[in-house]
């Protein structure tokens, strides 16, 4: 009863969440259409840069869904490991078009800033707000699901630079309205754009480093070892690889030595290793290979090899 009831409660959040991230596509594509048309129409490029970067949000969303729903799937035969990394996958794409797009609007920006084309700044002022309210309510919608989930993290930030955009494009109108600074226009994509690269680069290393099989950034994979050499009836580890599976698991593979005289022992030695791991560093995937300490292997290092 308990667990039917825990299986229920998850799949209603998960549907609710699904609902949630579908209502953001919904609100950033009417967003980009009315962006597109008002930059036209105005001649600014910052609304224009603003739009490409709301569709981005848009489509950043839906590859977001995609992969939520992806990374629900059980784990099987081919894919042992489950789906789980569908969502680092998706955040890396998600991450990589953010870069895009950035070095993208710092070209353009560079080139208005070369031949400066007139902008009308009320249209933009309008247009930039109705922006921000849909960006704010883009990331309210997002928000809470955004702290568990590199890849909703990834459809998050996206909003996060384009509400930021979206402050920037008023300022930049309000200030073509009262100054008459087109130059502003260009300026303020500038800056979209360094932040855009600056927020991106900065995120997407911890994205690369679960595909690369990383050790968690969040464990010193020296200590795991020492913790492990602990454990009496323990001579030795090597040959370790402490990776991440996904986000939020790890898994550790290792050679273990027993001790000369404690083989007999060896099952409780190595239950001992698994349950001092499991409650020191959360690790609850650990392999571990046995090796008599007259048998060791030759030359051991303490990672990689075979």
């Amino acid at each position: 009863m308990g667990h039917g009831h825990h299986h229920h409660h998850h799949h209603h959040a998960a549907a609710q969440g699904d609902l949630r991230m579908g209502l953001a596509v919904a609100i950033n594509l009417a967003l980009t259409v009315a962006q597109v048309v008002g930059g036209v129409l105005s001649g600014s490029l910052a609304m224009i840069a603003d739009a490409l970067h709301n569709f981005s949000d848009a489509i950043s969303l839906i590859i977001a869904t995609l992969a939520r729903r992806i990374a629900r799937r059980p784990a099987s035969a081919e894919m042992p490991f489950g789906w789980a990394r569908a969502e680092v996958v998706a955040a890396l794409i998600n991450y990589t078009t953010l870069i895009v797009i950035g070095l993208y609007l710092a070209m353009e920006a560079v080139l208005r800033f070369l031949s400066p084309e007139p902008v009308q700044g009320w249209l933009v002022v309008i247009i930039a707000g109705v922006a921000l309210v849909i960006d704010l309510a883009t990331a309210a919608l997002t928000w809470a699901m955004a702290k568990d989930s590199v890849n909703i993290r990834a459809a998050f930030l996206h909003n996060v630079a384009d509400a930021l955009g979206s402050v920037a494009v008023i300022l930049a109108g309000t200030l073509i309205l009262l100054f008459g600074w087109t130059w502003v226009d260009p300026l303020v994509t500038l800056l979209i754009a360094a932040y855009i690269l600056w927020m991106a680069c900065t995120e997407i290393g911890g994205v690369i480093r679960i595909l690369m099989l990383g050790s968690p950034p969040e464990l010193a994979p020296a200590e795991v070892l020492e913790e492990a050499r602990g454990v009496a009836g323990v001579a030795g580890l090597h040959k370790a690889h402490l990776w991440q599976l996904d986000e939020h698991s790890a898994a550790l593979q290792a050679h273990l030595v027993v001790a000369q005289g404690a083989w007999h022992e060896a099952d409780a030695i190595k239950r001992a290793v698994k349950d001092r791991l499991q409650s020191r560093f959360g690790l609850t995937r650990v392999t571990l290979e046995l090796e008599c300490s007259r048998h060791p292997c030759t030359a051991p290092q303490d990672w990689g090899g075979a």
